[in-house]
């Protein structure tokens, strides 16, 4: 299913390629709900009316912002195939409403490329695919975001990050809830295939309400694979585990350090380690009212520095496979 949905999801992405670059293409391109996409708008008197037609207009590397509230989605979504930075620094919503099976936003930008994305409400109307997805991009940047409702079939995801290369991924200040209608759907997944690298970092994160969590799955790759950090952030009220990472003997590792965060009112574990290469740090974190604790399957490692708060779970409270001291 996995497979398949990266196979799918690419598909669409190389429908970005067929977005031509004008010829009047500016450092700084600018949306507003009365604006009018042509070839040559983005100035502040002459606006684009989506991200799409912005993103096209703005030269690699250049900033598209936002001058009043609105949807700026579109037909298809945004698709991202160079360096942008996309602002909505304070003048209200500005929201991507993708139809049908379409992801919100998908990043088909290679090696080399950096996406910032900041201040933009993504939402799936409850038939959107995946809020934002991304394989090749250097690094993405997501800050200030809201993504939500995301619930079509066996492929809705908040944020899929499916790395075929060495790439980087950091999400602060940001909300991903009430996505996902199956097993393994509505998270953010983190995914590093082949010899890649995926390099994250959460601050200040919430996922609630979703089918699942936070997973970090490193069971296709065969390079560094996944490492994660997870900062004052709160995984609550998803249906499966708050924080899964899992891979398999052979493949690559699955590691994160999770502090001074919160799993409450997840239907399955706090936190869960599946695997040989699954290592998860816990510090100055709580753990409570889920089904489970914490978990260790298949011989993964959790270990805990001593200092976290597990108790009135549901079920078992589960207990760290080992323990670090602080100095």
């Amino acid at each position: 299913m996995i497979r398949s949905l990266a196979l799918s999801l690419t598909t669409l992405g190389l429908l970005a390629l067929a977005h031509v670059v004008p010829a009047h293409a500016a450092q700084k391109v600018w949306v507003a709900y009365f604006g009018v996409d042509s070839a040559t708008c983005g100035s502040t008197s002459s606006p684009c009316r989506t991200f799409q037609q912005a993103h096209d207009n703005v030269n690699a590397g250049g900033e598209v912002g936002v001058l009043v509230p609105g949807d700026y989605g579109g037909d298809g979504g945004l698709q991202i195939s160079k360096t942008v930075f996309i602002t909505n620094d304070g003048t209200g919503e500005a929201t991507i409403f993708p139809p049908s099976i379409v992801n919100g936003i998908f990043v088909n930008a290679g090696g080399g490329d950096v996406i910032a994305l900041r201040g933009l409400i993504i939402d799936g109307s409850l038939g959107g695919q995946t809020g934002i997805f991304d394989q090749e991009a250097s690094a993405v940047h997501i800050q200030n975001c809201v993504i939500r409702n995301f619930e079509s079939g066996n492929v809705a995801l908040g944020i899929a990050f499916i790395p075929t290369v060495r790439s980087q991924l950091f999400v602060s200040d940001t909300i991903i809830f009430n996505n996902g209608s199956t097993s393994l759907t509505g998270r953010i997944l983190i995914e590093p295939h082949a010899t890649s690298s995926a390099n994250v970092v959460l601050d200040r994160v919430h996922l609630e309400n979703n089918v699942d969590g936070l997973r970090i799955d490193s069971r296709f790759g065969s390079g560094p694979g996944a490492h994660v950090v997870v900062r004052d952030s709160v995984f609550s009220g998803n249906a499966a585990n708050g924080i899964h990472a899992q891979t398999t003997a052979g493949k690559s590792p699955a590691f994160a350090l999770v502090e001074h965060s919160t799993m409450v009112n997840n239907g399955q574990s706090g936190i869960l380690a599946d695997g040989p290469g699954a290592t998860l740090l816990l510090s100055d974190s709580t753990i409570t009212r889920n089904g489970t604790g914490v978990s260790t399957v298949n011989s993964g490692q959790l270990i805990s520095y001593g200092n976290n708060r597990n108790n009135n779970n549901l079920g078992a409270e589960g207990t760290p496979t080992g323990f670090l001291s602080a100095f």
